[in-house]
């Protein structure tokens, strides 16, 4: 099963994907993450060791070699060798699998064409070819749905939490996700404190989340000491495990 995460920027989709992975790994699924955020933040959310992983994106002059694009040239090779690059920038850790494509870090850093070139190309055929469960934590907003970096995935979340921007992201997401042929889009709620927030979301969105995630002082306490959000105990409402069942059952 593969699956992608969205949503406006601070809507938490990090935290809940580490909480799925989390609960994946309890039923014994062998788990990948990929972050694909360009201010990746998974690691640490794990509890893994940060400097352990190799960002792809720095490795920019084999990228541009495997994506075979000169200086100037406004050309691209079509099928970039990647297969060694799946276990190259993979860490595994805590029982986890990780790689983080990491971003463009100087203002001048230029255009990443040849980067998203090859990127795009190793998590179509890692998606395609995986066996086990594949939780792909995307950057905030749309552009990503432009670039085509989910094709091939099973399900794409969408988090929101109780705001008219978040709504509007949410929605506009979705548009693009249903236009690029993704099968099955669910929107995930979060920060959820009462029954009101519950029908704000469900009124502005036009349907029910897949599953609804507390605003938990549990996780932002476990942030602000610098914690690995997957140690938390508290149950959450037993958020994670419903939306992995959920998953689950739709396939």
């Amino acid at each position: 099963m593969k699956i992608a995460i969205s949503g406006k920027g601070g809507v938490g989709k990090t935290t809940i994907m580490a909480l799925l992975a989390r609960e994946f790994k309890r039923q014994g699924k062998k788990v990948l993450l990929i972050d694909a955020d360009p201010s990746p933040h998974m690691a640490q959310t794990l509890g893994i060791r940060p400097e352990g992983v190799t960002p792809i994106a720095e490795m920019t002059r084999l990228l541009a070699e495997r994506a075979e694009k000169t200086e100037g040239s406004p050309f691209y090779q079509l099928n970039p060798q990647v297969n060694d690059l799946l276990q190259e920038f993979m860490l595994e850790e805590e029982g986890y699998r990780l790689m983080v494509l990491g971003a463009i870090q100087k203002a001048d850093g230029g255009c990443a064409c040849p980067e998203n070139h090859v990127l795009r190309k190793m998590l179509k055929k890692m998606l395609l070819e995986a066996d086990e469960v594949v939780l792909l934590d995307m950057e905030a907003g749309v552009e990503h749905l432009g670039r085509g970096t989910v094709a091939g995935v099973d399900h794409l979340l969408i988090v929101v939490i109780p705001s008219n921007s978040s709504i509007r992201t949410g929605l506009k997401i979705k548009k693009l996700a249903e236009e690029a042929g993704i099968p099955r889009i669910w929107f995930v709620g979060n920060l959820i404190q009462n029954a009101n927030d519950r029908t704000f979301l469900m009124a502005g969105l036009g349907a029910e989340p897949i599953a609804w995630f507390p605003d938990a002082q549990a996780i932002r306490s476990a942030e602000r000491r610098e914690e690995a959000v997957v140690t938390i105990a508290d149950p959450l409402d037993n958020a994670p495990a419903i939306l992995a069942a959920r998953l689950t059952e739709f396939g």
